[in-house]
């Protein structure tokens, strides 16, 4: 991400790029909304900054949101879940009440009323993000582990004297996961179009810092002459958030036979 690099690096990051020999926030006034042509095959917005480069930064901007607070969210879901549905009793009864009331939450709702009163950065994004989103895998967690529990292995690892974290880490954990891989991979997808909802709304990333909702938030100004700044950030979030709902059906039915479509 630009805004945490040195100039140094940033150079170093666009010659990785030959074939786009412009920066994200390169200036050309010669360009200035300027439709896609050979010099800049995706065009320019209204300070003639190359969209292609935009987006391809913006790509790294938007994934890295999308990997990182999904990342958060499923450790928090996997801890609650998990101490929930393997010790029971008041533990459970007062996890799974908190589970019920985030659930309840309108969240979209909620994370736009938290960055609000936060500075715009990538990293407030990230976390307001993953503490918001934990408590659908924090369910499938906790069913899991109360399915696993009782299976035979589970109690013989008991009647060995196992101690509870080997009992937890080594056998009841690893075969409770499947869910929530499958969890993961539509939250990236539904964490993206977070992120560029508030980029959107001007409650995302810093104005300098190029990602998906940002750029289309710039080309509402722009509009019905740009058309392209619109077109193509839309596209790309269109087209990823597609690719990794596609990739979550796919890990459901390969994990989960009883899915599979027929």
């Amino acid at each position: 991400m630009d805004e945490l690099k040195p100039p140094d690096e940033r150079k170093i990051d666009w010659i990785l790029f030959p074939l786009i020999p412009f920066s994200p926030n390169d200036y050309d006034l010669d360009y200035v909304i300027t439709p896609p042509s050979w010099q800049h095959w995706l065009g320019t917005d209204d300070t003639g900054r190359d969209l292609l480069a935009r987006l391809i930064h913006g790509t790294r901007i938007s994934l890295s949101i999308g990997v990182v607070a999904v990342s958060i969210y499923i450790t928090i879901g996997i801890i609650l879940g998990s101490l929930a549905g393997y010790f029971g009793g008041w533990v459970d009864i007062l996890i799974s009440r908190l589970i019920e009331v985030m659930i309840c939450l309108p969240v979209l709702f909620v994370i736009i009323a938290i960055v609000a009163y936060l500075p715009q950065s990538i990293y407030n994004i990230m976390f307001v993000i993953g503490v918001t989103g934990w408590a659908g895998v924090a369910r499938l967690v906790r069913g899991e582990f109360l399915r696993v529990r009782n299976i035979d292995y589970v109690s013989a690892a008991r009647a060995l004297g196992f101690t509870t974290p080997r009992i937890i880490f080594r056998h009841v954990l690893p075969n409770a996961l499947a869910p929530v891989y499958v969890s993961a991979t539509f939250g990236v997808a539904v964490a993206i179009l977070v992120e560029s909802s508030l980029s959107f709304l001007g409650l995302g990333v810093p104005p300098n810092v190029a990602s998906w909702g940002s750029i289309l938030a710039k080309a509402r100004e722009l509009l019905p002459s740009g058309w392209w700044i619109t077109t193509f950030p839309g596209l790309a979030i269109f087209i990823t958030v597609t690719t990794i709902n596609l990739v979550g059906e796919g890990l459901r039915d390969a994990m989960d036979p009883r899915l599979a479509r027929r």
